[in-house]
């Protein structure tokens, strides 16, 4: 069985029951100018008990298809942002 695939990224949306949106950032050479470039891919990852902020960091796993758009799931939260 293959390894599921794991991406760490920020919580960017907590809005939807038990679903939040994880921005995920690629960072990668350009092929022809060598120039880092950072593209960003937004997730909508399972959180099953809603524990997840906006600003969290976290780690999400690949899994089964939840809904249409959903085929993530948090697997744990890395760090909270500090509500102040």
């Amino acid at each position: 069985m293959a390894l599921k695939k794991e991406r760490v990224g920020t919580v960017v949306s907590d809005k939807m029951e038990k679903t939040v949106v994880v921005a995920v950032e690629n960072r990668f050479p350009h092929p022809i100018y060598r120039k880092t470039v950072s593209r960003t891919t937004r997730y909508k990852a399972h959180d099953e008990n809603n524990i997840c902020r906006t600003g969290d960091r976290v780690k999400i796993i690949e899994t089964r298809p939840l809904s249409r758009t959903k085929r993530w799931s948090v697997a744990e939260v890395i760090t909270k942002l500090s509500e102040s």
